[in-house]
């Protein structure tokens, strides 16, 4: 369990992440903002890099700062590039292993599979040097789970990779979760972290704005309607109907499309109400979806 209490850090007048407190447990947790928000600064403070101005870090009620036996339980993959680019990415990741004090040929062996794992092996014996922006992502995630840490803390891991490489990385992202370990992901692509992870925090200007389930912190808006489209076969019945309830609070519709697009501050009760009304009218519907119940419509909002 990674716990933050209060968790600040500040640089002179500027201030990197203010007064932050929340609960992280096992399984996948996306770190969501956009560049400047803060998420660096909060993964290195929560995997003893930086030490806080004020407030506290734990993972499992342990301080983390200046906890060496902790760190060694930590796997970091971090957003800057920091390498021997004279290195092969298997003597890169092995060297890694080694410094977390574990024996030539368990190390090795480690590195191996790492390495695998990651989706490099055909590279594997290729100077980093010559790496490509996404292979060398992807070896920063094989030496992050080599030495087979509890906690991971991944730094905008699927940044310069093709559209194969993210969505292996995100298989063995959830995969890692579904198999207990906790993993925080940072990243200001909303849907691919929507793609791994429900649970979530919002970060802009070092400040929370939201954490949870995405549906869940969309309900709590609710002070910006929600916009539901559905399709159907009969528009005009079904608009004339919704109208009726004091929770809509405008419909448009398309007659074209068959297609009818609502507003309503009360979505719970409006989705509860809509099969009934539907089956009242001999009303077919087709397709229900809102653009609004996304992660990057939510963020949006909440940043404004």
């Amino acid at each position: 369990m990674i716990e933050a209490a209060g968790l600040s850090k500040w640089y002179g007048q500027v201030i990197g992440v203010n007064n932050l407190t929340f609960t992280l447990k096992p399984g996948v947790t996306g770190f969501l903002g956009p560049n400047g928000a803060g998420k660096t600064t909060l993964l290195r403070l929560l995997t003893g890099q930086l030490r806080a101005s004020q407030g506290s870090a734990r993972i499992d009620g342990e301080k983390v700062w200046n906890n060496p036996p902790l760190l060694r339980r930590i796997g970091y993959c971090p957003e800057a590039d920091a390498f021997w680019r004279y290195l092969t990415g298997r003597d890169f990741v092995y060297s890694m292993v080694r410094m977390h004090g574990i024996a030539h040929e368990e190390a090795r062996k480690r590195a191996e599979e790492a390495v695998e794992r990651a989706g490099m092996k055909e590279a594997r014996d290729k100077r980093i040097g010559g790496y490509s922006k996404g292979m060398r992502q992807r070896i920063k995630i094989a030496q992050a789970l080599a030495h087979d840490p509890d906690i991971l803390f991944l730094d905008e891991p699927l940044n310069g990779m093709d559209p194969m490489g993210r969505h292996e990385a995100m298989s063995l992202i959830k995969d890692l979760g579904k198999a207990g370990k906790t993993l925080v992901v940072s990243s200001h692509v909303l849907h691919e972290v929507e793609a791994m992870t429900d649970t979530i925090l919002l970060i802009n200007h070092g400040r929370l704005l939201a954490e949870g389930n995405i549906y869940e912190i969309r309900r709590l808006i609710d002070t910006h309607p929600l916009q539901v489209s559905i399709r159907c076969d009969k528009v005009n019945v079904l608009t004339a109907r919704l109208l009726e309830y004091e929770d809509v609070l405008s419909v448009q519709f398309d007659r074209e499309r068959n297609q009818l697009t609502v507003e309503t501050n009360r979505p719970d009760e409006f989705h509860d109400r809509l099969p009934r009304i539907a089956l009242e009218s001999d009303v077919t519907i087709d397709s229900l979806w809102s653009p609004d119940e996304n992660l990057e419509a939510v963020f949006d909002y909440l940043v404004r």
